[in-house]
């Protein structure tokens, strides 16, 4: 499974400059820690967590439509409103991974800036770049290097930056991204639609207990969208063709959610409406999702998703605490270290959050500190670079009353 080792954000909001883990194209973080397959940033109300959620949900929205129809989309409000205040600069992002633990790593940056002939947006450059094979030292070398649209693209599996025989030149439309439209040649450019449906396939959580509430049609679906309200249908789906997952899935959930004692699926032949069957310990009758508490539908589509037989590659949520007894946070956390293993066919798991019990269950080295400067835009520090908090944490004191006591905002 792929793994983000780094990724670096400019101009984007309040994130002026921000950078996590390593990466290798940067002299500055190339001998960092790579980023842990669970990370949770943490911060108080403001900081720009949402924002670091929001930059996630922008470059996978690139992956459908064009930079305008981005900017503009999930209330974002066109270009904009999303460059840093006072900056007349490129929103730019570097993300920095490896599609498997022994593939070479690869790099990928974009920079977007508004036209000033039409006043769109378009991306001014993008660039792809990995070593050559058993290369473990010295310059990563293109296999892709537009500049307004217009440059080079290197063909095949192995073919860099150098190989003039594999070398083609293109000119693409600047207002969407050059990877999405190159992905489409996948005998061309294999390492371009493998990274291009790396992004597509990232799971962001809008997920909303109104939406779960939802009675869909019956129809079995593989996955859990992003809002949630097909809940039902993966349930289905689930319990059809992955029957030894499904009864465990019913089993932890009965175990972790308190009063829930089965739950199954239901189709109205009537109407073909999917209900799903939640029977309370105590109570004679099941109750549907409709009835249900705004926390046990999370806590429940969180374990859902986490038992996806096929699991998005990686996987951001934010604030997940919202809505759940902060007791269930700690046993949440858990779940999802230990569904973010960095092993193959594992996700990656990305959390921001500002909740103490759910930070407990975290390692320092997992924890990203976000805050903001006295000009106003946002930092970030990895809660194991921190002077103390280490030894204090080695010491036995939980990470979480660290963070609810101040240790880890110096401020």
């Amino acid at each position: 499974m792929a793994l983000i080792e780094g990724l670096r954000i400019q101009n984007y909001r309040s994130l002026y400059d921000i950078s996590m883990g390593r990466i290798g194209t940067d002299h500055n973080l190339r001998k960092a820690d790579p980023l842990t397959p669970m990370t949770a940033i943490i911060g108080k109300n403001g900081v720009g967590k949402s924002s670091v959620f929001d930059a996630f949900g922008f470059l996978a929205d690139c992956m459908d439509t064009d930079l305008e129809t981005v900017c503009n989309a999930r209330n974002r409000g066109g270009f904009d409103k999303l460059v840093s205040s006072g900056k007349d600069e490129t929103i730019s992002f570097t993300i920095y991974y490896r599609e498997s633990k022994n593939d070479r790593p690869v790099t990928y940056e974009v920079s977007i800036k508004k036209d000033p002939k039409d006043e769109l947006p378009i991306v001014v450059s993008e660039r792809l770049r990995q070593r050559r094979k058993n290369q473990s030292h010295g310059r990563p070398l293109s296999f892709l290097n537009l500049d307004h649209g217009k440059g080079s693209v290197w063909v095949g599996d192995d073919s860099l930056e150098g190989d003039d025989l594999n070398k083609k030149i293109v000119e693409l439309d600047s207002h969407k991204l050059g990877i999405v439209t190159l992905a489409e040649h996948i005998k061309e450019n294999p390492r371009i639609k493998k990274f291009k449906d790396f992004i597509q396939n990232w799971y962001l959580s809008y997920f909303t207990p109104d939406a779960a509430r939802q009675i869909p049609q019956a129809g079995i679906q593989k996955h859990l969208n992003l809002h949630g309200d097909n809940i039902g249908n993966v349930v289905q789906f689930i319990e059809r063709n992955h029957p030894i997952i499904f009864k465990k899935l019913l089993l932890d959930i009965s175990s972790k959610i308190p009063g829930i004692g089965t739950i199954k699926t239901y189709r109205d032949k009537i109407t073909n409406n999917l209900y799903l069957l939640f029977q309370d310990k105590g109570f004679e009758k099941a109750f549907t999702q409709q009835q249900m508490s705004d926390g046990t539908l999370k806590m429940f589509s969180y374990m859902l998703l986490l038992q996806d037989p096929e699991p998005a590659p990686f996987v951001c949520i934010e604030e997940p605490e919202n809505g759940l007894y902060h007791k269930l946070l700690e046993i949440l956390a858990r779940e999802f270290r230990e569904h973010a293993t960095g092993k193959k066919g594992a996700p990656q798991v990305f959390i921001t959050t500002h909740q103490p019990y759910f930070i407990d269950a975290l390692e320092p080295n997992e924890v990203w500190v976000l805050e903001k400067g006295s000009d106003g835009f946002s930092r970030i520090t990895r809660a194991s670079n921190i002077e103390f908090v280490q030894n204090m944490v080695d010491e036995g004191q939980p990470l979480g009353g660290l963070w609810y006591s101040d240790y880890l905002d110096a401020r």
